[in-house]
């Protein structure tokens, strides 16, 4: 029988700081590619300006699903103290409900 191992610090998940930080990096990366389509449409002639422009569209959507997205590699389920240890059963005595009855 595997003898379940004790969690460690690094097999705990990103902090909601930490995650919110790498989420907005993220975010402003696509926003920044973005802002290149929307200058390179500008920039581009004829109908070809059409691609940068519906890349600056649909940008925004696939931004805010790309940041949403986690992709941590040391996420694994995080084990309670209170899952690992054995619980006991409640002490043997007169439960409340006779009590009241009486």
């Amino acid at each position: 029988m595997k003898k379940p191992s004790a969690p460690s610090i690094t097999s705990l998940p990103l902090s909601p700081d930490e995650e919110r930080r790498h989420r907005m990096i993220k975010y402003s990366v696509a926003m920044s590619i973005r802002v290149v389509c929307l200058i390179v449409a500008v920039i581009v002639p004829g109908w070809w300006a059409a691609v940068p422009l519906i890349g600056a569209i649909f940008l925004p959507y696939f931004a805010v699903v790309i940041a949403n997205v986690s992709v941590d590699p040391r996420r694994e389920e995080v084990q309670r103290p209170g899952n690992i240890l054995p619980m006991a059963p409640p002490p043997p005595g007169p439960r409340y409900d006779q009590q009241e009855d009486q």
